[in-house]
């Protein structure tokens, strides 16, 4: 149990000893103190419950105290200010968690005691068009909390949701028919790039040409039929893009299972004919729809969700709902995750409330959507290319490699340092793709993000280099010590008596408080900011308390604090998709 665990559980049974059973299930309000000045943990009960007990916050306070033991764990608590709670770990109970966590891979991070099925669908691209800039934020994300999740211990399904279905692809394959039929019976006849072009070609087309329009529609209805050439054309681009994404994922070291929207074609007539029983459907402008409550068009009446067309299409809203059954009924999922960009937002509340109005979502099952906001190039508008083309995922991350293969070769030639090619370019591999992944989650993920390459390659600040090097530092002093890490703690004990040893100590416990935190509310930056200040207090350790040439006992319990920061690093940039370095 941890430590915020094992408070919360002591403070509701002082709380339910002072005032009665009835607050019982009064939630502690026990969260990590703001300022150190204050200790470790705080808590402001007190103040709520003014009004319901009718005394005095500090009153309140002092009787929950006379009930509280937690002589084990913390110095005595102390009420300040109005009656705020404060709570001060002693320092032989924090090295003696350290001491019993020692030995353990998952560093005293407990499983959940519910384990969920959690499906979690991110990164979705569009068959026949490139990875862009766009995708990186829900590749790099859904990657990240499916991670967190697998690691606490649930069950997760990581669906690849893409746009290999509809009128883009009737509007293509009529284009190619004419323009290049060869990519429409041979694999790989055309590159992707070119694809892209075709399509934009396409689109065009599709924009001014009634006929072309006509005839995209009508190979639209020949693949939803199953016409034997215009679903093999379909399947060859479909691979071929796949294959595109695969090196992009590769890269990023990301495992997803592709379920896209075609998957779901077969389910789509049952969605319409199970809302129309339930009275949910009515007809507009011939066109079967769902009025939604609480959402409104530009003359004021309600808004129509449109779930099949007047000519007896579907529509994105049609699959997401036939998806979301499917991932109840059939994946048996209790929480599903959409990892989108804000701009989607309203989109999946509509899904969302047809979703729930026709009792699709049962009470043990949670939906929720993952909003983020736009990556922007430093003029602080949308990240684009000189020719104003939206930046293709490839190039960022081929020129995020160049930058730190650029910025290590320099440091090399200014240190006198000779090094291998092949450790070169692993080393800017690791960085250059770990700084723009690091450089996303470290930003509240409902904001947007100005996109950098200086800032994210800094050696210094809230970024990958920085954490990274923190790591390595540490491998340095086993180098240099002739330290094996892995025996180093056998019988061995952790004693903390000078403030920055406890200060890393007492930090390195958070961690499992961290991961659960990001469990809940799926915000990666709030593990991103414990990994950076537990960087700032390893430094700050190793700068004042010497570690090979201090004397026994402090220099083997020093030794154990670096290799448990070494670990803590590891296991949570893993968890961020990120790759440790021996050296840099």
């Amino acid at each position: 149990m941890s430590t915020i665990q094992k408070l919360k559980t002591r403070f509701s049974q002082a709380l339910t000893t002072a005032f009665g059973p009835e607050l019982a299930d009064t939630d502690p309000m026990l969260v990590p103190a703001s300022d150190p000045k204050f200790g470790d943990y705080q808590s402001n009960l007190a103040m709520s419950l003014t009004k319901r007990l009718k005394q005095k916050p500090r009153d309140i306070a002092g009787k929950i105290l006379e009930q509280l033991d937690v002589s084990d764990i913390c110095e005595p608590p102390d009420i300040a200010g109005p009656g705020f709670i404060n709570f001060t770990l002693k320092p032989t109970y924090v090295a003696a968690q350290l001491n019993a966590i020692q030995g353990f891979a998952r560093l005293g991070v407990e499983k959940t005691p519910n384990p969920q099925k959690v499906v979690v669908d991110f990164s979705s691209p569009n068959i026949a068009k490139e990875m862009h800039v766009g995708h990186l934020r829900s590749t790099i994300i859904g990657d990240c909390i499916a991670r967190v999740l697998e690691f606490r211990g649930h069950e997760v399904l990581r669906l690849n949701h893409v746009g290999d279905w509809g009128t883009q692809f009737g509007m293509l394959i009529t284009y190619l028919h004419s323009a290049y039929p060869q990519a429409l019976s041979q694999a790989d006849a055309l590159d992707l790039g070119d694809l892209v072009a075709f399509y934009k070609k396409a689109k065009q087309r599709f924009d001014e040409d009634e006929d072309f329009q006509t005839r995209s529609r009508q190979e639209v209805v020949k693949l939803q039929a199953g016409a034997e050439d215009t679903r093999r054309a379909w399947q060859l681009l479909c691979d071929q893009s796949r294959r595109e994404f695969k090196v992009i994922y590769d890269l990023l070291d990301i495992k997803l299972t592709e379920r896209g929207e075609s998957f779901y074609n077969a389910f789509l007539p049952a969605v319409v004919a199970d809302l129309e029983e339930l009275g949910l459907l009515e007809v507009s402008d011939g066109a079967q729809c769902v009025f939604l409550e609480g959402f409104t068009n530009k003359e004021g009446q309600p808004q129509p969700l449109i779930v099949q067309k007047s000519d007896g299409g579907y529509n994105y809203a049609t699959t997401d709902l036939a998806a979301l059954r499917y991932r109840i009924q059939k994946d048996g999922a209790q929480r599903i995750i959409y990892v989108t960009d804000m701009g989607q937002s309203t989109h999946f509340a509509q899904v969302f409330q047809v979703a729930n109005r026709a009792n699709w979502i049962p009470d043990n099952v949670e939906i929720v959507h993952v909003p983020f906001g736009l990556v922007l190039g430093e003029d602080g508008k949308k990240l684009k290319t000189r020719s104003g083309e939206t930046v293709r995922l490839r190039d960022l991350l081929d020129e995020a490699v160049a930058h730190a293969r650029a910025d290590l070769e320099l440091r090399l030639k200014e240190e006198e340092r000779q090094e291998t090619a092949e450790f070169i370019e692993h080393v800017a591999q690791v960085v250059g793709l770990s700084a723009v992944k690091y450089a996303d989650l470290s930003q509240n993920r409902t904001t947007n993000y100005v996109f950098s390459y200086d800032k994210m390659l800094a050696l210094q600040g809230n970024t990958a280099p920085y954490m990274l090097y923190a790591y390595v530092r540490i491998q340095g002093i086993s180098r240099k010590g002739d330290i094996d890490f892995g025996h180093l703690g056998v019988g061995e004990q952790i004693v903390l008596q000078e403030e920055p040893e406890l200060t890393l100590a007492k930090h390195i416990l958070q961690l499992g408080e961290t991961i659960a935190v990001v469990e809940a509310d799926l915000l990666p930056n709030r593990l991103c900011q414990y990994l950076f200040e537990l960087s700032q207090k390893f430094n700050q350790f190793y700068d004042r308390c010497p570690v090979l040439q201090a004397e026994e006992p402090h220099r083997t319990s020093r030794l154990l604090l670096c290799d448990f920061t070494a670990r803590t690093l590891k296991l949570g940039l893993n968890l961020l998709g990120i790759p440790v370095l021996e050296r840099m």
